[in-house]
């Protein structure tokens, strides 16, 4: 893809290649939704403190559910460019890997807006993991933040995606 036809794609930049928000003015309001997932591997005595709420600085699970929500509300103060939404419903749902590993954040959000909310699921999930890490490091320095990505999105001129398709 030559330069011109990349500049052309990008959304967030004007006929000059500058940064600019994109004017949703015209688009109809649709449902959208978005989800997101990534993980976070630990010792496992890191894992099992956390499963019984062990550490210091308290319920982690809960308080990083709670810092996903309000991340995901927080998302156009945090990304340059993103429109402020209303939104619908935001979930943040924390499992244990399958593989004992660890902890998998996966997220989903739903608005009735001019544009999508992939930004805020991964902002979601980010901050969600962040907050793992940040109340469990005192016991375990060796944590790593995976694997955050989109997994699906809905609504919009752009049509449905799955990254399962």
């Amino acid at each position: 893809m030559s330069a011109k036809e990349t500049k052309d794609r990008l959304t967030h930049t004007d006929q000059a290649g500058k940064a600019s928000m994109v004017d949703v003015s015209d688009k109809p309001i649709t449902m959208r939704t978005a989800s997101a997932s990534g993980s976070i591997t630990m010792q496992a005595e890191t894992l099992t403190a956390i499963r019984d709420n062990r550490l210091k600085k308290g319920d982690v699970l809960a308080t990083a559910r709670i810092a996903g929500i309000m991340a995901a509300k927080r998302t156009y103060d945090l990304i340059p460019l993103c429109h402020p939404l209303a939104l619908n419903d935001v979930q943040v749902e924390i499992t244990e890997r399958e593989d004992g590993a660890g902890l998998t954040v996966s997220t989903s959000v739903r608005t009735s807006s001019k544009t999508g909310v992939e930004m805020e699921a991964l902002t979601a999930c980010n901050i969600a993991l962040l907050t793992l890490y940040d109340m469990a490091k005192a016991i375990d320095r060796h944590m790593m933040i995976t694997d955050v990505k989109v997994t699906s999105k809905a609504g919009g001129a752009s049509g449905d995606w799955s990254l399962d398709d």
